[in-house]
């Protein structure tokens, strides 16, 4: 069956290493707060201007004043720290950041991805998206395979692109994918997904070489 949207979360907070400062887009990778190992230490940033974000709150632990990018009410730890977004930016920007999770609506074969708007659509702007993927180490995206039987891993976006050859790895509902020197790669299935499957819904060009 595919992966949930908390296993692919589960999968993706498997990439964390320790003394990480990392960003979670909204969407799916918000998820990946509640699968940092506790003996893990990474911190987690947020473009609103809060290091040190914590799991989301049980109902008697909400707190409305405490809040994610993508306005979700999270907890804080002992060291959390609070900051204006000029500092915040300036963090991602400096290359602070050691990695992003971000959520995509497209990610070309060449890494390029659009996450921020469709066109003829209202949307509140582009956040810190361009940003992250210019001013992080690494990217990471967690998306499903497919929206309405249309495929979001694509050979060229027909979106407005956020970042060109930007993404190292993707993590979708049906396997994994890893932007090597040679190009895209399936590096993993789901458990009962076919490489055939994955084929099938899938329009970019890949290799594969299943671990």
């Amino acid at each position: 069956m595919p992966w949930t949207r908390e296993q692919m979360a589960e999968r993706a907070a498997g990439e964390l290493q320790e003394g990480f400062y990392i960003n979670l887009g909204i969407g799916i990778p918000t998820l990946v707060a509640n699968y940092i190992p506790k003996t893990l230490r990474v911190v987690l940033q947020s473009e609103n201007g809060m290091l040190g974000i914590g799991p989301f709150p049980r109902e008697n632990e909400v707190d409305p004043d405490l809040i994610n990018a993508g306005k979700q009410t999270v907890t804080e730890l002992p060291y959390t720290s609070y900051f204006d977004s000029a500092t915040s930016f300036a963090m991602i920007r400096g290359g602070h950041i050691d990695l992003a999770i971000l959520g995509a609506m497209q990610v070309s074969e060449q890494g390029d991805i659009a996450n921020w708007m469709v066109p003829g659509k209202m949307v509140k702007g582009m956040g810190g998206a361009m940003d992250l993927v210019a001013g992080v180490k690494r990217v990471i995206v967690l998306m499903e395979h497919n929206v309405k039987n249309e495929a979001k891993l694509v050979k060229k976006c027909s979106l407005p692109l956020t970042g060109s050859k930007v993404v190292n790895k993707i993590i979708t509902d049906l396997g994994e994918f890893e932007f090597r020197p040679d190009g895209l790669t399936l590096t993993a299935l789901a458990p009962g997904v076919t490489a055939d499957e994955v084929k099938a819904k899938t329009e970019a060009s890949y290799k594969i070489a299943l671990q």
